[in-house]
């Protein structure tokens, strides 16, 4: 497979009364053509940050940001504008991402049209396809979406993204605003539309049994830093970053007097605002030494395919 998208380095930080709050710090990922690199991390990690600024929604700060090996943060307005046919997104809630006062249809069609790329004729010719392609029935065209149920309008999200037959699709938390029953709908949506188009996905989410469904690579963050990366089973089965250790403990499980495998941490949350240097999860890490944790911690392959930033990673796993 060869690599969609790729980043170096990549920083995005924002001015607060407080100092520089590190939302997005030295990423380095590696996306491949066809594939899912889901995105897990509790609230606040970087997350939906990292999705939007790999799509120039937000402005990186700093670093390289490769799509077919093209650094895209230095292109111009016209070639930006070329990108983002290519590149789309589908966001967390459909109630606010889309336009109360268009019809379904308008916005379906608004992507096209922006692009003047279509006559009008083509334009209702794509519409009625793409409703057909996400499961929206003709029947909705003049509707708006509060007429909508949660599902439908995640749906037109999904059909509004693929307007312009994108390859590169950043899913935002696409199911968390919707029932459980919705979601499987929705996913194995994504699904079908991946193999059917060769899609390349960055599935942000914070639930973990999705992610383990859906991604074929899984990357792990944490205030604003990259500290795990590998193939989904792996990670699964052996978590080697002492905080995949503590997100994996935290999955729900129907044993409510199974405590064997939950790891509670103690400590305060390292600020993201003018972080210092070391490990930022060493306050609340069981496994942290002085002197050691506090140095800075590097991204580094300790193992076949596993990439991890952790000093003591091969010490507490026993792959010295």
């Amino acid at each position: 497979m060869s690599v969609l998208l790729e980043t170096h380095n990549l920083k995005k930080y924002f001015n607060t009364p407080k100092g520089l709050l590190h939302a997005v710090d030295d990423v380095n990922i590696k996306i491949e053509e066809g594939t899912t690199m889901g995105v897990v991390g509790e609230s606040g990690c970087g997350k939906s940050t990292l999705g939007r600024t790999l799509i120039h929604l937000l402005e990186s700060t700093d670093g390289q940001i490769l799509y077919r090996g093209k650094d895209v943060t230095k292109v111009d307005r016209r070639e930006l504008a070329k990108l983002r046919h290519k590149m789309q997104i589908i966001f967390q809630d459909p109630n606010s991402s889309l336009d109360p006062r268009k019809t379904i249809e308008s916005t379906i069609r608004e992507p096209m049209k922006l692009s003047k790329r279509y006559s009008k004729a083509e334009m209702n010719e794509r519409v009625d396809e793409l409703m057909e392609l996400v499961g929206v029935d003709q029947r909705m065209r003049r509707a708006y979406p509060h007429e909508l149920d949660g599902g439908r309008r995640q749906r037109v999200g999904i059909a509004r993204a693929l307007a312009m037959s994108p390859e590169f699709i950043v899913c935002d938390e696409p199911v968390s605003a919707l029932d459980v029953s919705i979601q499987a709908q929705i996913l194995n949506l994504l699904q079908d539309l991946q193999e059917q188009r060769n899609l390349t996905y960055l599935f942000v989410t914070h639930d973990m049994s999705v992610v383990k469904h859906l991604a074929d690579n899984i990357c792990v963050m944490y205030l604003g830093q990259v500290i795990e990366v590998c193939d989904a089973k792996s990670i699964f089965q052996k978590p080697l970053h002492p905080y995949t250790k503590v997100l994996l403990s935290s999955i729900p499980t129907t044993d409510i007097h199974d405590k064997s495998k939950r790891i509670i941490t103690k400590g305060e949350i390292t600020s993201p605002i003018n972080p210092k240097p070391g490990c930022r999860f060493a306050n609340r890490c069981m496994y942290y030494k002085a002197g050691i944790c506090d140095q800075p911690q590097k991204l580094e392959e300790i193992a076949p395919g596993r990439n991890v930033s952790c000093c003591r990673a091969k010490e507490i796993n026993g792959l010295d």
